[in-house]
């Protein structure tokens, strides 16, 4: 893996777990997501770990791509783990709603990223 394909599944990574911890707190189901999320990424524990401590610091914040695809995968991401728990948060849901004012998605791409979460 590339520099490049690494620091990218490192940010998706750490993005997950901040919107994991949007709400203030990490549920099972939540932790499952984020764990098997890590795997698919082809990332280790270590990984994992760095991912959680960046969530947990006083600056964690989403870190926006700026390529398209990138994007379309972040959010996809991003709404999987907001329903990962099985209930939507407000504050899970400022976060979406920011990152997608933030990288300029159209309410009509945003439909179709939603129905491609739901797949």
């Amino acid at each position: 893996m590339s520099e490049k394909q690494f620091s990218h599944r490192m940010r998706q990574l750490r993005n997950l777990v901040v919107m994991a911890l949007a709400d203030g707190t990490i549920g099972e189901r939540e932790v499952a997501y984020v764990a098997q999320r890590c795997h698919d990424l082809g990332l280790g524990e270590a990984e994992l770990h760095r991912a959680i401590r960046f969530g947990l610091g006083d600056d964690a914040a989403l870190e926006l791509p700026t390529d398209q695809q990138e994007r379309n995968e972040l959010m996809v991401d991003l709404v999987r783990m907001m329903a990962a728990d099985g209930k939507l948060d407000e504050s899970e849901k400022r976060l979406f709603a920011l990152a997608a004012a933030k990288m300029e998605i159209s309410s009509e791409q945003l439909n179709q990223l939603l129905d491609q979460s739901m797949e």
